[in-house]
């Protein structure tokens, strides 16, 4: 089923996630349905906070991208409680993109090379070192998980150049092709 995707400006998208443990309910039907939602969406990944949870949960098929990016070739995963450890400090430049702004991509430096530990929905647990694009994606939705977006690594000033943008994505003034939950809207007294 087709979830629809939390806007930038709702609360939930603000909130660091909690946890989840095997007792979750409906895990698998919840990862289909992410899934769903994603590639609906035309997207490569999907945190449980853009879909109104606040669960620690990320779904990521990067194979779109595996014939600029080769290393994302394949790279299709549900991280459970995803954690990540910083491998290369060095700091690279890229255009990202978010289904909860859409309409927007700003350049955002992320580090090339990290260590993931996750579990899979067997609960199973993983680690992995990443490098590259695959590496980025991951960091992305991890850290929809701290209540973060993309656009908190953009310079002040830049940010300052897309505010329009922003409030715009807030007072539900853009329209999707996919299923959009816009953040509560403030009543005129």
């Amino acid at each position: 089923m087709k979830l629809p995707v939390y806007l930038y400006g709702h609360p939930v998208l603000r909130e660091v996630s909690n946890e989840i443990t095997p007792e979750y309910p409906e895990l698998d039907k919840l990862l289909a349905d992410m899934f769903e939602t994603m590639y609906a969406s035309e997207g490569v990944g999907l945190a449980a906070p853009q879909i109104g949870r606040n669960d620690r949960i990320v779904v990521i098929d990067a194979n779109p991208l595996a014939e600029d990016f080769p290393e994302c070739k394949g790279w299709k995963k549900a991280l459970i409680n995803p954690e990540i450890e910083i491998l290369d400090g060095d700091q690279v430049s890229r255009s990202e993109g978010c289904l909860s702004l859409p309409g927007l991509s700003e350049n955002v430096k992320r580090v090339e090379h990290i260590r993931l530990t996750y579990l899979d929905q067997n609960f199973q647990p993983h680690e992995e070192e990443l490098s590259g694009f695959v590496a980025r994606i991951v960091q992305h939705e991890c850290d929809h998980l701290e209540g973060k977006v993309y656009i908190d690594h953009v310079a002040p000033i830049r940010k300052q150049l897309i505010r329009s943008k922003l409030n715009n994505i807030i007072a539900a003034r853009v329209r999707c092709d996919y299923p959009v939950k816009y953040a509560p809207q403030k009543r005129k007294k």
